[in-house]
C-alpha cells in the first residue's frame, strides 16, 4: 500500500505569532526565572538585586546543560574578579592615575586569556575584567566599599543562578545532547558524501566542513552539567568530532590520488585500498561514538579535541584592548566630568565581551544600536508603565512583554538579531535597575542613560582610532604559524598529540581562518593555501606515525630513507622510498602496507604542480 505524502511528512512544529512553541517555552522560562530572582533578592534586601536579574538574562540559553555550564563559569569568574578587585583597590586606591593604568593592564590580561580560550571559558576570562570594572571603578572614590560591593554582586549572581536552575528543573528544560547528536550526524553525512565523491572535495567545501566540525567543540563542555552521565557523553562527542576530521582528511587524500601521484599501479592500488578501508573504519567509529553519545556510555576511545591557540593574535588583541581602555580613561580625566564611573565600567564590559567574539568591531556597532533601544525601553517601563508603583506583582506584569519579547528575539537563528536581543535585554535591566522600593528620579535616569550610550560610542570611536586586529592580519598570522609548524614536524617537535588529535587541532585553526573576516566569504586562494597546509601536515604526521612503528626491525633502514625523503619534500624521492619500502617488506616477508599507503598521498601533497610555490619548504 503506497504511503501518502501526509503520513510521510514530518509533523510541523506548533507556531504562534511567527515563533515556534519551543521559543515561547524558552521565553516563559526566562521571565519566570527573572521574576523569581528579583523576588528573592527583594525579600533578602540585597544591595544589588539587579545583578540577579542580569544573571538570568545572561544565562538565558535554550537547554539546561548550556545554562548550567555558563552559570558555573560565571560564579567562578565572579569570585576571581572580586578577589582581584580587593587586591587592586588595596594596593592602588590612593593613586587614581596608577589605578586606572593597572585596571587597563588587568583588562589586557583578561582579554589575552579570552583569546587563548573558547566558549564559556573565554566568557569567564572576559567576566573577570568586567567584575573588576564594576566593583573597582564604581567604587573608585570609596575604596572601603569594594568588599561589600563585591559580596553584594556575588550574592545577586548566586541567586540568579539558583533561580535559573530551579525553573529549568521544574519546567523540564530540554537537554542539549539530542541536538548535538543531530548536528554531528548531519556533519557525518556531509563528510561521507565528500569522501565518496558525491560532492566535490574542493578546498572551500572541505574548509566549510572543518569549520562546522571544529565550531562544535566549545558546546561539548555543556554536556557534563546535564546529568551524571554527561561526562561520558562529552567524551563520545569529542571522539566523534575527532574521527570526523580524520575521515575528511583521509577522503581528501583518496580524492587526490589519481591526479597527484605518478606511482606505479601496484602502489596506487595499495594506497587506494588502504585509504578506503581506513575511511570505512573511521565512519564506523563515528557511528559508534554517536551511539555512545545518545546512550550515555563511554566511546571506544576517548580522543582529546585540542583547541588551536595563537599567542600572537591573543597578545595583539590584548594590547589593543589595554590601549583603548587607557585612552578612554584619559579622556575622562582630561574632561573632568563628574560621575563617569558607570561609563568607564561599561567601557570595560564592552571591551571584555567584544574580545569573545570573532569581530569586536561589529559587536561594538551592535552595542551602539542596542544601548539606546534599551534606554528607551527602560524609560517607558519606569515612567509610563510603572509610573510610581512599588508592588512586585505590577513589576512582574510590566516586565513580562519586554522580557518575553526580547527572549523570543534571542531564540532566532540569526546571530545578529539574537545578539541584539540579548544586549538590549541586558542593558534594559541594567539601566532600569529594579530596586525595592523602585527609584523614580528622572535626573539619575537621564544621567545613567546618557553615560551608557556614551560608553558604547567611545568604544566604537576608540576602535576607529585603533582598529581591532583585521581579518586579513589574522589570516596572515595563522598561515605563517601553519608553515612554522610544518618545519617543527621536520625537527621532531610537536609530537605530543596523536595524528587524529593533531588533525582536529589543525581543523580548529582552519575554523579561525574561515571566521577571521566575520560573515564575509573567504578568498578562494587563501582557502586553498590553508587547506594545502592542512593536507601537508596530516600527511606528514600520519607518515611519520606509521614509519616510527618500523624503526625497530629489519625495515628500519628503508623507513629512515622514507623519513629523509619526507624531510626534503621531494615527490620523486618519496615515491622511490615507498617502492623501496615495499620491496624491503617483501624480502623480509613483513607488512608495511599502512606506511606505504600513506607515502603515496604524501607525495601528492607536496607536488609543486598542485599549487606553485606552496609545496616548497619555507
Amino acid at each position: 500500500m503506497p504511503v501518502t505524502a501526509t503520513s510521510a511528512a514530518a509533523p510541523r512544529p506548533l507556531v504562534f505569532a511567527g515563533f515556534p512553541a519551543n521559543s515561547w517555552a524558552f521565553a516563559l522560562r526566562m521571565w519566570l526565572a527573572m521574576m523569581l530572582a528579583l523576588y528573592v533578592s527583594f525579600w533578602l534586601e540585597l544591595e544589588s538585586p539587579s545583578s540577579s536579574a542580569l544573571t538570568v538574562a545572561i544565562l538565558a540559553l535554550p537547554t539546561r546543560g548550556q545554562g548550567m555550564e555558563k552559570a558555573g563559569y560565571r560564579l567562578f569568574a565572579t569570585a576571581i574578579g572580586v578577589v582581584a578587585s580587593i587586591a587592586i583597590a588595596g594596593l592602588f586606591s590612593q593613586t587614581d592615575g596608577l589605578l586606572l593604568a593597572v585596571l587597563g593592564i588587568w583588562i589586557g590580561l583578561c582579554v589575552y586569556a579570552a583569546g587563548m580560550l573558547d566558549g564559556n571559558r573565554a566568557y569567564a576570562a572576559a567576566l573577570c575584567c568586567i567584575t573588576v570594572a564594576l566593583v573597582d571603578i564604581q567604587q573608585i572614590d570609596t575604596p572601603l566599599q569594594v568588599f561589600p560591593a563585591g559580596v553584594a554582586r556575588g550574592a545577586g549572581i548566586g541567586i540568579g543562578v539558583l533561580a535559573v536552575a530551579l525553573v529549568n528543573e521544574i519546567l523540564a528544560t530540554p537537554d542539549y545532547h539530542p541536538v548535538l547528536a543531530g548536528r554531528i550526524e548531519a556533519l557525518h553525512r556531509g563528510v561521507t558524501r565528500l569522501a565518496q565523491g558525491a560532492e566535490p572535495a574542493s578546498a572551500p567545501a572541505a574548509a566549510r566542513l572543518l569549520h562546522d566540525i571544529a565550531a562544535l567543540r566549545p558546546e561539548i563542555a555543556s554536556l557534563a552539567t546535564e546529568s551524571s552521565i554527561g561526562t561520558a557523553r562529552g567524551a563520545a562527542a569529542r571522539s566523534a568530532l575527532v574521527d570526523l576530521v580524520s575521515a575528511l582528511s583521509l577522503g581528501r587524500m583518496l580524492a587526490a590520488l589519481p591526479a597527484a601521484s605518478t606511482a606505479s599501479a601496484g602502489l596506487m592500488a595499495m594506497s587506494r585500498s588502504w585509504l578506503q578501508s581506513e575511511i570505512s573504519r573511521k565512519n564506523a567509529q563515528v557511528r559508534g561514538s554517536l551511539g555512545a553519545l545518545r546512550e550515555g556510555t563511554r566511546p571506544y576511545r576517548a580522543w582529546r579535541a585540542p583547541l588551536y591557540r595563537s599567542r600572537r593574535i591573543a597578545a595583539e588583541t590584548a594590547a589593543r584592548a589595554t590601549i583603548s581602555f587607557t585612552l578612554i580613561a584619559l579622556f575622562f580625566v582630561l574632561t573632568g566630568w563628574p560621575a563617569t564611573e558607570l561609563c568607564l565600567s561599561l567601557v570595560a564590559a564592552i571591551i571584555g565581551l567584544g574580545s569573545t567574539t570573532p569581530a569586536p568591531r561589529i559587536f561594538a556597532l551592535v552595542t551602539v544600536t542596542a544601548i539606546p533601544i534599551a534606554c528607551v525601553l527602560a524609560g517607558v517601563l519606569k515612567y509610563l508603565v510603572f509610573n510610581g508603583v512599588s508592588e512586585f506583582q505590577l513589576l512582574a506584569m510590566g516586565l513580562a512583554p519586554v522580557v518575553i519579547g526580547l527572549a523570543l528575539l534571542i531564540s532566532l537563528p540569526n546571530p545578529i538579531l539574537s545578539s541584539l536581543g540579548r544586549l538590549v535585554l541586558v542593558f534594559t535591566i541594567a539601566v532600569l535597575a529594579p530596586t525595592n522600593p523602585q527609584s523614580y528620579a528622572p535626573g539619575v535616569f537621564l544621567e545613567t542613560s546618557l553615560f551608557a550610550c556614551l560608553s558604547a560610542v567611545l568604544v566604537f570611536a576608540a576602535q576607529s582610532l585603533l582598529p581591532p586586529l583585521s581579518g586579513d592580519r589574522r589570516v596572515r598570522l595563522l598561515l605563517g604559524e601553519t608553515h612554522r609548524e610544518l618545519r617543527d614536524l621536520d625537527s621532531g617537535r610537536a609530537r605530543d598529540l596523536a595524528p587524529e588529535e593533531a588533525a582536529f587541532r589543525d581543523a580548529a585553526r582552519i575554523e579561525q581562518i574561515v571566521t577571521a573576516n566575520g560573515a564575509l566569504p573567504l578568498d578562494g586562494q587563501i582557502t586553498a593555501k590553508a587547506m594545502r597546509g592542512f593536507d601537508q601536515a596530516e600527511a606528514l604526521r600520519r607518515c611519520r606515525a606509521e614509519l616510527d612503528r618500523l624503526r625497530q626491525g629489519p625495515l628500519a633502514g628503508a623507513a629512515q630513507d622514507a623519513q629523509d625523503a619526507l624531510a626534503r619534500r621531494n615527490t620523486s624521492a618519496i615515491l622511490a622510498a615507498a617502492e623501496a619500502l615495499r620491496q624491503a617488506a617483501a624480502r623480509s616477508n613483513l607488512s608495511a602496507n599502512s606506511a606505504i599507503a600513506m607515502l603515496i598521498p604524501a607525495s601528492g601533497a607536496f607536488a609543486p604542480s598542485q599549487s606553485p610555490n606552496q609545496g616548497e619548504r619555507p
